[in-house]
């Protein structure tokens, strides 16, 4: 399984997903390539917003991140592209270059049992706590993804 998590700029939700899930995933025991992207140019290049990268190490979650942006080829790569929010995954949905490509768009919090409004707020504007919020809301989803692999 290949899956890409992406949100707006890359520095913030996104890496924290992908982070969150390699990590989770190796707990497990559970083979999956992990990638993150925004659907903005933003920040090519940049490494995650300080206040991720201090919120998965708080969390001994180990972090490994350059932004980039996610492109219309990156579908032929992908699996699965896990959306942070409606606006991102309707935004990848118009990049898909096909319906089946489109059709592997998902928004990630669709795995979360928990899962009330299906979005990972953006935590960039706000503070620490948002991005504590933030990391519980990826943990779980991603824990949740897990266990959808893991079934056959």
């Amino acid at each position: 399984m290949r899956v890409s998590f992406v949100c707006l700029g890359n520095i913030c939700r996104s890496p924290m997903a992908a982070a969150v899930m390699i990590h989770r995933a190796a707990e497990a025991g559970v083979s999956v390539e992990v990638d993150s992207a925004g659907t903005a140019g933003y920040h090519v290049g940049e490494p995650a917003d300080p206040r991720t990268a201090a919120e998965l190490r708080r969390r001994g979650v180990a972090l490994d991140h350059a932004a980039r942006q996610f492109r219309a080829a990156d579908f032929a790569r992908f699996d699965l592209v896990l959306a942070m929010d409606h606006a991102n995954a309707a935004s990848l949905r118009r990049l898909a270059p096909t319906d089946e490509d489109a059709g592997k768009v998902r928004l990630l919090r669709e795995f979360d049992p928990a899962g009330d409004g299906l979005e990972v707020p953006d935590p960039y504007y706000g503070g620490e706590d948002g991005f504590r919020e933030v990391f519980d809301m990826v943990d779980a989803a991603c824990l949740g993804l897990l266990e959808t692999l893991r079934t056959p």
